[in-house]
């Protein structure tokens, strides 16, 4: 067995999830011969890029975000591009991700992030603060009636150490908000995203760092010498990937 450590900032594990996605069998066939609906969200708009083979505007493609809570006050994210549907390959036009569920059935994929996971137990939840629930709160019965297959595209820096349904029932005693709402669905996260892409497997053995490596994830990479070479090489091919998008035009446009 070989080994290499590998590390990946946020944007770029942004990036290796979405092409390690496009790499996944189960994506490559709902792709091919049925539909895939991505939801907004930071990675699922790197998804879209994947998808298209070029650059969007991915502030546009954001709903709910966390910012720093002194970060200077600026421009919200718009979310006004259209969701991304594709049926056989194809973008659909004019129907939401939520709107084509009711086409969708157990071979189709819908697309939704998380703002945490308990990688361990499997779990990812999302703050909700909307009256209805949001994305999921318009979904989630159509996604459980119809055996849709719910992946949630999100990063290892959203790694927390509790179980998230005691967090979300802490959340909900307390009468705080936003809620805590943990969801259904499939985890993939840098750790699929490699094992799709180089049948490599790979192990979080550290995380963070400083000068942009903030929020970063080291891995430990494992398997045959060709399975960790395509890892590293599929990890070298993101490294360097800009932050994401927003921060400074956002600071500057108060």
């Amino acid at each position: 067995m070989q080994g290499a450590q590998v590390v990946l900032t946020v944007a770029e594990g942004k990036r290796l999830i979405a092409r390690g996605l496009l790499a996944w069998e189960p994506f490559r066939r709902a792709r091919e011969s049925g539909i895939v609906a991505v939801a907004k969200g930071s990675t699922n708009a790197y998804v879209v890029e994947e998808l298209l083979g070029r650059p969007i505007d991915k502030t546009r493609y954001v709903t709910g975000h966390t910012r720093p809570a002194k970060a200077p006050p600026g421009a919200k994210f718009p979310a006004d591009l259209p969701d991304l549907v594709l049926r056989r390959g194809r973008p659909v036009e004019g129907k939401s991700a939520v709107d084509i569920l009711q086409e969708m059935g157990p071979e189709d994929i819908f697309l939704k992030g998380a703002n945490a996971i308990q990688y361990a137990l499997g779990q990812a939840a999302v703050l909700v603060g909307h009256p209805t629930g949001g994305t999921m709160g318009a979904a989630l019965g159509t996604i459980v009636s119809r055996r849709v297959r719910l992946v949630i595209p999100v990063g290892l820096e959203k790694n927390v150490p509790v179980d998230l349904a005691e967090a979300a029932a802490a959340v909900r005693a307390s009468g705080s908000s936003p809620a805590l709402w943990v969801l259904p669905g499939e985890l993939f996260t840098e750790i699929e995203a490699i094992r799709a892409l180089s049948g490599a497997e790979a192990v979080p053995i550290s995380a963070g760092g400083i000068d942009g490596a903030e929020g970063s994830i080291r891995l430990l990479v494992t398997g045959d010498e060709r399975a960790v070479g395509r890892a590293v090489e599929a990890v070298s091919a993101v490294q360097g990937e800009s932050p994401f998008p927003g921060h400074s035009r956002i600071c500057l446009s108060g």
